[in-house]
């Protein structure tokens, strides 16, 4: 899978009790939301910064409050875990016992997979020698589970229902380019549908453009049905034309568009460009554009998607 590391941060630092009301409704129950939630990720990076980190997709710590009457604060340390790992659960409990060392607060861990494998849910780790135990149990999610529960996903107002759509279409679409391109623009529509507020159709459109990454040729189809979408209902929220710079791209014409559409992956994927990257875009053929946006999602260097580029 592509890094989808950014937009899922995103997502929990922007709508944190939304995400446990959808995935972990009994903990988001006892929290005591009207005093609100901290962020604590600078503390956990420094917690965990000497713990191997494996591949993951995001992780957070927060600051809670329980409702229960009692002044209780409580850490929530989730994980949401891109790939099958072997020593995932063991991290599982070095990130818990050393948030507990540290602060001397109840210390919950959440862990959200968004794998392919149907079979790996790790939910517990244990130790023990000469009558001594040591371990953790930790409640566990599987995003594939959802794809049973398809109808439920699009009946539901919160917005990580259509976080999960997006995720499980970007694995589900990864070689089919056309079907991603008709997925992305139904859940595009969807949010118009939803009456979500301005700020979050943005919110999730980031998330949704971010993790369903087109071709450039069919990224500029997607921009031009997104014009007619928007005229067609009155709701021009999304200017992500605005936002992305794909509009001044169209006006300039299609090869115009398609290279601005390709830096703008390009950057996401690998940050700023050298200028012989630029150089080279602003160069190529149609075809050569087209046969580097198909490498973006792929590709672990700059150098390996425009091949024959010279190195940095």
């Amino acid at each position: 899978m592509p890094d989808y590391d950014s937009p899922w941060k995103e997502m929990l630092d922007g709508y944190f009790p939304a995400f446990m009301a959808f995935f972990f409704p009994e903990a988001h129950a006892d929290i005591d939301w009207t005093r609100g939630y901290e962020s604590l990720d600078t503390e956990l990076q420094q917690i965990v910064r000497d713990a191997a980190l494996g591949t993951r997709l995001a992780d957070k710590l927060m600051k809670v409050w329980r409702r229960d009457g009692v002044e209780q604060i409580v850490l929530v340390h989730t994980e949401i875990q891109g790939a099958r790992e072997a020593d995932f659960a063991k991290r599982m409990y070095v990130y818990n016992y050393r948030l507990f060392d540290r602060y001397d607060r109840p210390v919950v861990s959440l862990a959200v997979l968004g794998d392919a494998s149907s079979t790996w849910r790790p939910t517990r780790y244990r130790q023990s020698l000469w009558g001594c135990r040591v371990g953790i149990e930790f409640p566990v999610v599987k995003l594939r589970d959802y794809a049973a529960r398809w109808d439920a996903l699009e009946a539901s107002d919160n917005p990580f229902a259509m976080v999960v759509m997006a995720h499980l279409q970007a694995r589900a679409t990864r070689r089919d380019p056309e079907g991603r391109l008709q997925w992305k623009l139904r859940l595009i529509r969807r949010l118009y549908e939803r009456g979500y507020a301005r700020q979050d159709v943005l919110e999730l459109l980031r998330f949704i453009d971010w993790v369903l990454t087109l071709p450039a040729g069919l990224e500029a189809r997607l921009q031009a049905e997104l014009v007619q979408l928007e005229r067609e209902r009155q709701m021009p929220y999304i200017t992500s034309f605005e936002r992305m710079g794909i509009e001044k791209g169209l006006q300039q014409g299609i090869h115009q568009g398609e290279v601005t559409v390709l830096k703008r992956l390009l950057t996401r994927r690998f940050g700023p460009l050298p200028a012989w990257a630029e150089e080279r875009l602003e160069q190529a053929s149609p075809q050569e554009l087209e046969g580097w946006a198909e490498r973006v999602l792929e590709a672990q260097r700059l150098e390996d998607v425009l091949a024959s580029a010279p190195s940095c």
